[in-house]
């Protein structure tokens, strides 16, 4: 955004911002989740420590989480059923699992910026993170079994369980770290409709450096992560 010595900018900025959980722990439970849209929006300050190269923090409100559907592992086994079954007997299931979870992000970057009218810039640096809610979203109904293959169903006085639903809302805040650290950069355009009015093109990149869970031995290691798109406008108050 035309970054000047001792320039100030202020800006609002809102989008989609496409999360998705990584994990390469091996365990189950935290594998196998794709993408989901979420929300992204804040305002960001700019400030000019050059010509062309500025200060950029920013306060968001990011959608992080993922999605997994099909056969996976059932991590909240109803008690009447685990009451009836030998204590740390593992059970799969065939439904819709979504992991939402929302944070505070607080990005700090280096932005080094070019061009004339259109402004091109490019900007990384570190990030903290502080989760505001973690809810898990369960929907469909399915049988339970004791593998993956669908080849061993769970039998009640030897007849297959009948399908149960499992369409609910779970608060598992507490399971996960309430603060991440990680990296984030991107890119973008900036177009001045005056000298202190801009629009501006935004996308960026993050990864969180530490496992949200915060028992990794039972329930994996997973990384939040994605890409951020944004559209945005920007007052520049003195240049």
């Amino acid at each position: 955004m035309h970054s000047c010595a001792q320039s100030l900018t202020i800006g609002v900025h809102g989008g989609i911002s496409v999360p998705q959980l990584s994990s390469k722990s091996g365990n189950e439970i935290s594998e196998g989740y794709k993408s989901r849209l979420g929300p992204v929006a804040g305002i960001f300050f700019d400030y000019g420590l050059g010509k062309q190269v500025a200060l950029r923090a920013m306060i968001n409100f990011a959608g992080q989480g993922g999605k997994r559907t099909g056969m996976q592992p059932v991590t909240d086994v109803p008690e009447q059923l685990a009451a009836m079954l030998p204590t740390g007997t593992k059970l799969y299931a065939n439904f819709n699992n979504e992991s939402v979870l929302d944070y505070l992000e607080i990005p700090l970057m280096l932005n080094l910026e070019w061009g004339i009218g259109f402004h091109y810039y490019l900007n990384a640096g570190p990030y903290v993170g502080f989760l505001l809610s973690a809810k898990q979203k369960t929907s469909g109904s399915s049988m339970f079994y004791f593998d993956k293959n669908q080849t061993q169903p769970l039998t009640f006085n030897g007849q297959p369980l009948p399908a149960q639903s499992f369409d609910a809302t779970t608060d598992v805040k507490d399971d996960l770290r309430t603060v991440n650290i990680g990296i984030t950069g991107g890119g973008g355009i900036s177009y001045e409709l005056t000298k202190i009015h801009l629009l501006l093109l935004d996308v960026r990149a993050a990864y969180g450096l530490i496992p949200v869970q915060k028992d990794t031995g039972m329930n994996g290691e997973s990384n939040t992560g994605g890409l951020y798109f944004s559209l945005g406008y920007a007052y520049r108050i003195h240049r």
